[in-house]
This record gives C-alpha cells, sequence and structure tokens, in this order.
C-alpha cells in the first residue's frame, strides 16, 4: 500500500473529507514521523430503542402468527392430540422391532402409533397382537390412583360373536 492510500484511510477514519486528504505530492515530501498514529476504535454498547417500530429481526413472513399456536396445530395432526377415549384400533402389524398399532381419531384420521409414544392423556405402554396396552393419566385431584390401564382390542367383543 502506498503511503497515499495510508493517508486516505486514515483520514477517512478520522473524518475528514477526501479534499482536505494529502495530496500526494505532499505525501511523498513527509517524513514518515509526521505520519497519523493509527486509530483505536472503540467497541460500544449499543441497545436498540423500538419506538413504535418494528423489531428488524423477526421474520415478515410469520408476522402475526404465534409459534406455539403453529406448533399446537401441527400436533393436531398427530397422534398427540387424540385422548385415549377417543381412539379406536384399526389394525397391528408385526414389524423387525416388535408391533405398531393403527389408531383412528375422532375426525376419522388414522395414525400410526407405536409403544412409549405420548397422548394428550397418556402414553401408550405396549402394543401386543391381539391389543394395546395405554396407561391413562387420571385427572380426578381426590383419587388416589393418577393412572390406570386401559386395553383397547382389535376386535371388539361384539365383533366377535
Amino acid at each position: 500500500m502506498n503511503a497515499f492510500a495510508t493517508s486516505l484511510i486514515a483520514a477517512l477514519v478520522l473524518g475528514l473529507s477526501a479534499a482536505t486528504a494529502a495530496a500526494p505530492s505532499d505525501v511523498a515530501t513527509a517524513p514518515a514521523s509526521q505520519a497519523a498514529p493509527p486509530v483505536a476504535l472503540e467497541a460500544e454498547n449499543f441497545s436498540y430503542s423500538a419506538d413504535g417500530r418494528r423489531d428488524p429481526f423477526v421474520s415478515l413472513t410469520a408476522r402475526g402468527t404465534d409459534q406455539s399456536a403453529a406448533r399446537a396445530n401441527q400436533e393436531l395432526d398427530s397422534a398427540r392430540a387424540l385422548g385415549v377415549d377417543e381412539i379406536s384400533v384399526r389394525g397391528i402389524v408385526a414389524t423387525g422391532n416388535g408391533y405398531v398399532a393403527m389408531v383412528k381419531g375422532p375426525n376419522g384420521k388414522t395414525f400410526v402409533v407405536r409403544p412409549n409414544d405420548r397422548l394428550l392423556d397418556g402414553t401408550i405402554k405396549s402394543i401386543t397382537a391381539q391389543a394395546i396396552v395405554l396407561m391413562q393419566d387420571v385427572s380426578d385431584p381426590l383419587s388416589l390412583v393418577k393412572q390406570k390401564e386401559v386395553r383397547k382390542l382389535l376386535r371388539g367383543l361384539e365383533e366377535g360373536k
């Protein structure tokens, strides 16, 4: 970098205009000891005051929607939104790792569930060839039992007759 470029950069850092920067002929005759010392820029703590303006770091496409509401809508399309009493077993499939069950909700949608999957008010404990076993959370504050075991058969008692 030549001396003119160095003095121009120093002048811009100091806030001087390009017109008052040293000319190339002045720099060539100036001794090196008179060169401006480098200016150290101090880092300031910056805080943003909105004052009624929008936050520049919030997405404009997701504006007006609550992310927790979007997550809740996504969970409505999963078995986590179904209660233990609302589901009916539609099928059980044997896989290499055990069984998986197909359950149908009151909205007519079918979901695939596995052991230890969470439902709205319970957990799938196990799946056998004939039924699924669920642990339903009891919401009665006077009850000493906090969970009860519920079995949902693949074929109901009325279908076997």
